[in-house]
């Protein structure tokens, strides 16, 4: 196998991304450790501004979290040895629901519903992704060899 290639994708294709998904893991300290949990997400434009949208439980961890935090999301082709992975890296607030109509319009929709009350946002200070390209198999002949 020739070598793989590790290429930076651009700010618009992990915009792209994150629109494409809703599932994703929001990463901090906690004690001085880091935890990273799988949360439901929905990417959140408006007025020329990027933040990722979460529900949670009022008074868990996640809504307990430092004001720095991650968040990923990532595809993976294990067949072919391909994937990628988009990185945010910001601040976390609490969100009133009812202000502007954020909740109709940008509702994370979490698969657990109930007692997800606690509306947070990540405002990112940096989005950032990578592809790894899968490596073009070498042939032991010629491919006229195969014919």
């Amino acid at each position: 196998m020739a070598n793989a290639e590790l290429d930076e994708l651009s700010l618009e294709e992990c915009l792209g991304l994150l629109r494409a998904s809703s599932l994703g893991r929001v990463a901090f300290s906690v004690d001085d450790w880091p935890v990273v949990f799988p949360v439901n997400y929905r990417l959140v434009e408006a007025s020329e501004r990027t933040w990722i949208a979460l529900r949670t439980r009022p008074g868990n961890v996640i809504d307990r979290a430092p004001h720095n935090v991650a968040f990923q999301i990532d595809g993976i082709d294990p067949a072919h040895h391909q994937g990628w992975s988009v990185l945010v890296r910001g601040t976390q607030h609490r969100v009133d629901p009812d202000a502007a109509d954020f909740r109709e319009r940008f509702d994370p929709e979490p698969w657990i519903l109930a007692e997800r009350d606690a509306w947070l946002i990540i405002e990112p200070f940096a989005i950032t992704g990578r592809r790894l390209q899968a490596a073009e198999p070498e042939w032991a002949f010629p491919p006229e060899a195969y014919l």
